[in-house]
């Protein structure tokens, strides 16, 4: 169980509702302790009454005064075991609640390298059905643990006091019992394990066929489809009937053991009474003893069953929590602020994509000044797209430096440096939401009016304006209700609400026509002014107005300078310029 060593903080955390909870769960386990004693008692008046030693009048008193504290004895248990759950169930519940947040938080800190090498179904699976099971044990485990061990604590000694002989009979079956829940116990902690990994590949799959579902439909793809879940399905039925079977060993077994308790109970019990060495009303009592024990007992393979599978999910989860971010704060950043104002200079920058070894960029240099407008423009591969990413630190770079306003970026908090840029992707990415909300997701407090006017300025305000719902249009997932132009600018229009110190915009405006993107050019002008903005784009119309343009090829910087500089150069940007021109005018 050291995996499980990582809830202890969360226990300690409630550690005086759960010390309540195991309080109650004792005193209902020792209310219905008090039944089968009063059972005896009440068998033993009858014994009485036959030996006439007590009147019929006496008997029924008697009799009704031990009903009335059995039943009070059962209502107090039921009672306090309704208690016990209110307790250690809802204490479960918060910390499924605390372990998901806290999961969903390590998840938000993992960098980019952590999601490329990761599949989303399985991410899911683990904050999802990992915890689950993990809620099992802290919960339903707990409180079914403490009262067996309670009845095992007190009845054991009880049953010893009252009849030692017959006690030490009735017990024989439990040593075997333990020694059959061990060793299926390793098996089922192996099993339980493959049955979680091949649910996160269920999720991961199911996951990437609902996203994709599109593709699926344009190829015709789904008989095939079907075909890879039904051969997916039929491993998971596989892996799970493995483990079904050790499972479904338990409670026979269980109930087996237990009717050979009561055998030994009635046979060395009767041969006591004949004996008259105990009175019937203990053999009564012991029966009931036995089948108090029947449950905790079989619970007992129930507990270690949920306890292996909690120790398995709880491995999975830590694999994560154990994963340390590769771009992250120092401990003195993290608590300094760091304004952007928006100067930024490459000095040598190479940079090497882990996963795929690709080297993006090669010993790249440049300035741009704080207020300046530049565009980086080169053939799809070029490293473009890399240069936005080292300077939001969605990565960090293989050899040189970034310095942002003169300080190494890696001395920056790495919070005050993302909330001071206003980044749009290349593909836009929009949440399952209003547009409205979509467009604050940089700025929540943002007012209706304000929304209103990025949207203008991003040129989108009209196609919002049509819908029937307008700003409170619900999209689909990943803005699939909107065209790819319509959730661009509605990514632009994101970015503007932010009013950051630096713009990053990757090649956003390729889904719009010529005379949408020459207008939201101008608007962007405006709006950035005295901001720092990066263009990345094919296009030379997006590029032609920065004050600066770098060219790419390959990873390298081939040419830097303006416009009308580098259109009266021989070279890349001025063969481009020249092609666009003659298709434009074609």
């Amino acid at each position: 169980m050291k995996e499980l060593k990582h809830l202890n903080k969360h226990f300690k955390k409630y550690w005086q509702k759960l010390a309540i909870g195991i309080v109650i769960t004792i005193i209902a386990r020792v209310f219905q302790l008090v039944l089968p004693s009063f059972v005896n008692k009440s068998i033993s008046v009858f014994d009485d009454f036959t030996a006439h030693l007590i009147s019929s009048e006496q008997a029924e008193s008697i009799l009704l005064k031990y009903i009335f504290i059995i039943i009070g004895a059962a209502l107090l248990s039921g009672f306090f075991t309704f208690l016990m759950r209110q307790s250690i169930i809802n204490i479960s519940r918060y910390i499924e609640f605390d372990l998901k947040n806290e999961i969903f938080d390590h998840y938000q800190l993992l960098s980019q390298n952590f999601y490329k090498q990761n599949r989303t179904g399985d991410l899911m699976n683990r904050i999802s059905e990992d915890v689950n099971q993990v809620r099992m044990y802290s919960g339903p485990a707990i409180m079914y643990g403490i009262q067996t061990l309670t009845l095992f604590t007190c009845l054991i000694p009880l049953m010893f006091i009252k009849a030692p002989t017959l006690a030490m009979y009735t017990l024989i079956p439990l040593p075997i019992l333990s020694i059959l829940i061990y060793q299926i116990s390793k098996i089922i902690h192996k099993r339980s394990t493959i049955v979680q990994t091949y649910l996160s590949s269920l999720s991961t799959f199911t996951q990437e066929v609902f996203s994709g579902v599109s593709v699926i439909k344009a190829y015709s793809l789904e008989p095939q489809t079907n075909n890879d879940l039904e051969d997916l399905a039929a491993e998971g039925k596989e892996k799970s009937m493995n483990l079904a079977k050790v499972n479904a060993w338990f409670f026979p077994l269980m109930i087996l053991l237990i009717g050979i308790s009561n055998l030994f109970v009635i046979y060395i019990g009767g041969k006591q009474y004949i004996n008259d060495e105990i009175s019937l009303g203990l053999i009564a009592e012991f029966i009931l003893y036995v089948n108090m024990l029947t449950w905790p007992v079989a619970i007992v393979g129930w507990l270690t069953s949920i306890i292996q599978r909690a120790e398995a999910s709880q491995k999975r989860i830590n694999e994560f929590l154990k994963e340390e971010p590769s771009i992250k704060n120092t401990v003195t950043t993290t608590t300094t602020t760091t304004p952007i104002l928006g100067k930024i200079e490459f000095k040598n920058v190479s940079f090497t994509h882990e996963d795929t070894n690709i080297t993006a960029l090669k010993n790249i240099s440049f300035t741009i000044e704080n207020g300046e407008t530049v565009a980086i423009i080169g053939k799809t591969g070029s490293g473009k797209s890399t240069i936005l990413d080292l300077i939001a630190r969605l990565y960090d770079v293989t050899s040189g430096e970034i310095l942002v306003d003169n300080q190494p970026i890696k001395n920056l908090n790495l919070h005050c440096l993302r909330k001071d840029i206003g980044a749009v992707p290349q593909d836009a990415f929009l949440f399952s939401d209003t547009i409205k909300n979509n467009i604050k997701f940089g700025k929540d407090e943002a007012t209706d009016e304000e929304v209103v006017t990025v949207a203008k300025n991003a040129v989108v305000h009209n196609n919002i304006a049509d819908f029937t719902n307008g700003y409170e249009t619900i999209l689909g997932e990943r803005g699939i209700t909107l065209s790819g132009g319509q959730k661009q600018r509605v990514s632009i229009a994101r970015a503007l609400l932010k009013e950051p110190s630096v713009y990053l915009f990757d090649d956003c405006l390729s889904a719009v026509d010529t005379e949408t993107e020459e207008e939201i050019l101008n608007n962007l002008k405006k709006a950035s002014q005295n901001k720092t903005t990066l263009i990345v784009s094919h296009r030379v119309s997006s590029a032609k107005n920065a004050s600066k343009i770098l060219v790419l090829e390959d990873g390298k910087l081939i040419q830097e300078g303006t416009h009308d500089t580098l259109n009266n150069q021989e070279g890349y940007y001025k063969e481009l310029y020249s092609n666009q021109l003659s298709e434009k005018e074609s």
